[in-house]
């Protein structure tokens, strides 16, 4: 699957949302949440079907390095992030996935913990990691403590998280795996993406930069540790599971289970994707602070984040396979309380997304990538990721609105600590 044909997916849940919001019969609030466990699951399972995806073409590659093989694992990379930001939405409101996140996807990170860096790297100040190169040591001195890393394994990388006591030090997840593919990205805010050779990780005398065979084990062994976690989070979701996350969930009064919901998507809209992810970057004009730092795929995290949204507001999701999830929604509940207001929410979702779409257009069409877009001397583009910023603060605003005409009050999205 490839990331390009972004609207005709749009089109396809425009068209579920229509149908959805024609339902002959009344839904009501346990259906919705039931439905929305049945989304989570999907989407869930689709990330870890692409991590697998993305962990096969890692095999293909380390067995074969060359400039083909190396294009085929990034491309599944990227593919691989389409469903995994369209999970970020259960993240908020919702515990068991909000606890378990970091170890997937946390970032920025400290590079230098990982591999080489160039000699000007502009690491966290204090960490004790930021230059500790696991690729290159078979031991770590951090502090007072040694740390053997002689076998790169999902159960070491996993324990070097926030190693040393700093969340700069990553070790593992989609980001650490990123930086292992396509290096720093030494660009700043000019076009273009990390360029590491795929001879990192050739053989014997055609090897550059040394370590290759340990900087493969590394990048199999972070495949390996995102399989395991993608395949725990996704039994949590199923229906057939006993004691899971789900049984809990619809356990518990429908209110919750709609708080939750509502709180995960107006938390993701306000505090994670305005904010975090998009106004620091902004207002530092840093590179640094954006997403998919080293890929430049920033534009389509941001994208599916905000599709992601989208999804469990009206109950729909397009799968991997180009496959159709709908059921009962929110949206649903809404228009049987208010028909005129249903609509005018929907529009402001629709406008949102269709800006947040507009910095995908803006990297595909115009080769103006994020990092581009939020340089100091970039007016235009400032302007775009901001008017994006605005629009998700109103459809945040528009998803507290909902929440009152269901009957969730005094909501509070998590702003992140940001103003908007």
């Amino acid at each position: 699957m490839n990331v390009t044909p972004i609207l005709k997916g749009t089109a396809i849940v425009g068209a579920a949302l229509g149908a959805s919001m024609a339902y002959a019969e009344p839904v009501n609030k346990q259906q919705v949440v039931e439905h929305y466990a049945d989304l989570a699951h999907a989407v869930f399972e689709d990330a870890l079907i692409t991590a697998k995806t993305l962990d096969a073409s890692i095999d293909t590659f380390l067995a074969n390095p060359n400039e083909k093989t190396f294009s085929d694992v990034k491309q599944a990379w990227i593919d691989s992030r389409v469903p995994y930001q369209q999970t970020e939405v259960f993240r908020f409101g919702n515990e068991i996935v909000d606890d378990w996140e970091g170890q997937l996807n946390a970032w920025p990170l400290d590079e230098g913990l990982i591999d080489y860096v160039a000699s000007d790297y502009q690491y966290e100040l204090g960490n004790e990691g930021a230059q500790a190169n696991i690729v290159a040591n078979t031991s770590l001195q951090i502090g007072a403590t040694t740390l053997d890393t002689s076998s790169l394994t999902p159960t070491l990388l996993a324990s070097l998280n926030e190693v040393g006591g700093s969340e700069a030090n990553v070790a593992s997840g989609y980001h650490a795996i990123e930086f292992l593919l396509w290096g720093q990205d030494l660009n700043g805010t000019n076009s273009g993406a990390g360029e590491r050779p795929y001879t990192d990780y050739a053989k014997g005398d055609a090897c550059t930069n040394g370590y290759c065979d340990r900087r493969g084990a590394y990048l199999k062994a972070a495949s390996e540790l995102l399989i395991e976690d993608l395949t725990w989070m996704t039994e949590q979701w199923a229906e057939e599971g006993k004691d899971n996350y789900r049984q809990a969930l619809l356990a518990d009064n429908a209110d919750n289970g709609l708080r939750k919901m509502l709180f995960g998507m107006g938390s993701l809209s306000l505090g994670e994707l305005a904010g975090e992810r998009m106004k620091v970057a902004l207002e530092a004009n840093s590179s640094e602070d954006e997403h998919d730092c080293f890929s430049d795929n920033t534009h389509n995290s941001h994208y599916y984040n905000e599709q992601g949204i989208y999804n469990v507001y009206t109950g729909t999701y397009v799968r991997a396979d180009g496959s159709l999830v709908e059921g009962a929604s929110i949206s649903d509940l809404v228009a049987q309380q208010d028909t005129a207001a249903a609509k005018e929410i929907q529009k402001q979702f629709d406008l949102a997304r269709a800006q947040v779409g507009q910095l995908v257009s803006a990297a595909e069409k115009d080769d103006q990538h994020f990092d581009q877009l939020i340089a100091a001397n970039n007016p235009q583009g400032n302007k775009l990721v901001n008017e994006a910023i605005i629009a998700l603060v109103a459809q945040t605003d528009s998803i507290e609105r909902a929440a009152k005409i269901v009957g969730i009050t005094s909501l509070n999205p998590d702003t992140a600590d940001h103003e908007f």
